[in-house]
């Protein structure tokens, strides 16, 4: 694993979400980062952390709240996103360790949201895709693509159980820092390069 320290960061994004498209006027936004360190050698991920965040161009909707258990009230206790990277950067130095997560759309909601809001960017270029370099590893039938295998059918593949609540950042980065640390095991930890 090339990253600074050894350390990898691994992010879930929750974004608010509605059944259909956004009312008018709304737009998909950040809602909660989950934050699971991961350092090589480690049987368990070191830590694991829920970073709320208070829509600003966007309410909860009442779908949202049934699919990731955060109401209204949790995310107006959050902090504001701009804030929220802050943290990243100074809590985690989130601008030099490489990081990761289920996929791509963690790094494109952020991409997207950091422009939107003139925020700069928390992370390092360093981003690994997960699914991915899992699809690889696992040299599933051809045609299952990638995008195709989710969090929940990879854990079973390597005999994992999830634990805690589906849909929260903060579980959906542990269980795959989980997911990771048995992919390392089984597969070295070279299937990042």
């Amino acid at each position: 694993m090339h990253s600074l320290n050894g350390q990898l960061l691994v992010i879930d994004v929750e974004a608010s979400c509605w059944r259909g498209h956004p009312p008018p006027g709304e737009q998909n936004e950040i809602i909660e980062i989950g934050v699971c360190l991961l350092e090589p050698g480690q049987e368990e991920p070191l830590e694991a952390r829920s970073i709320l965040v208070q829509p600003q161009r966007s309410k909860i909707s009442p779908f949202c709240t049934r699919l990731t258990s955060i109401t209204p009230e949790m995310a107006a206790q959050g902090l504001l996103f701009e804030a929220a990277c802050d943290l990243l950067r100074r809590e985690y130095d989130s601008r030099h360790v490489a990081w990761a997560s289920w996929g791509r759309d963690d790094r494109h909601l952020f991409e997207q949201q950091c422009a939107s809001f003139q925020v700069d960017y928390p992370f390092s270029a360093r981003h690994y895709d997960l699914r991915r370099a899992f699809a690889l590893a696992q040299r599933t039938d051809r045609s299952v693509k990638a995008h195709q295998v989710g969090l929940m059918k990879a854990l079973a593949l390597m005999d994992l159980s999830y634990e805690g609540t589906v849909h929260r950042g903060v579980d959906d980065a542990f269980n795959t820092a989980r997911l990771l640390r048995a992919m390392f095991q089984q597969y070295g930890e070279d299937i990042l390069d």
